[in-house]
């Protein structure tokens, strides 16, 4: 099973290991790219990164960490942008979820976001669905 159910998404996060969610599609049919969340332990709270990146991949070459930022101008972006932290793992979940889009119920373990991005890739990038057929989530409107 791919996906974390709640429990087990803060269990890992309790003991000091990420989750990421991958996001689907991001930036223009000119420049396409991709994007992923990640909620990662710190020492006294939970941070909350959204990783906009070049989809610069293919089926043999998945590594999400080697992909450059999709704004490559922005120094934020290199490593994740931090959009939030929280003091509590439910919360944090939450708050990624209220930042991003991200949908509960669709957490991985850190890594398996590249397994994603692989079946989306093998899928031929479908812009509207994940491969498994899961509209990709939708960021909030920002006011």
């Amino acid at each position: 099973m791919r996906y974390l159910a709640e429990s087990f998404a803060l269990g890992v996060l309790r003991r000091g290991r990420p989750v990421e969610q991958f996001l689907g599609p991001a930036g223009s049919p000119e420049h396409p790219g991709i994007h992923y969340v990640e909620v990662r332990p710190a020492k006294t709270h939970y941070e909350i990164f959204l990783h906009n990146l070049e989809d610069v991949g293919h089926d043999s070459f998945a590594d999400l960490v080697e992909f450059p930022p999709l704004d490559p101008d922005d120094e934020e972006e290199e490593f994740g942008r931090l959009v939030a932290t929280r003091d509590d793992p439910l919360v944090a979940l939450a708050a990624a979820e209220d930042a991003t889009g991200a949908v509960r119920g669709r957490w991985v373990n850190a890594g398996v976001v590249q397994d994603e991005y692989r079946d989306y890739v093998m899928a031929g990038r479908p812009p509207n669905s994940s491969p498994d057929g899961h509209p990709w989530p939708m960021p909030p409107a920002r006011s």
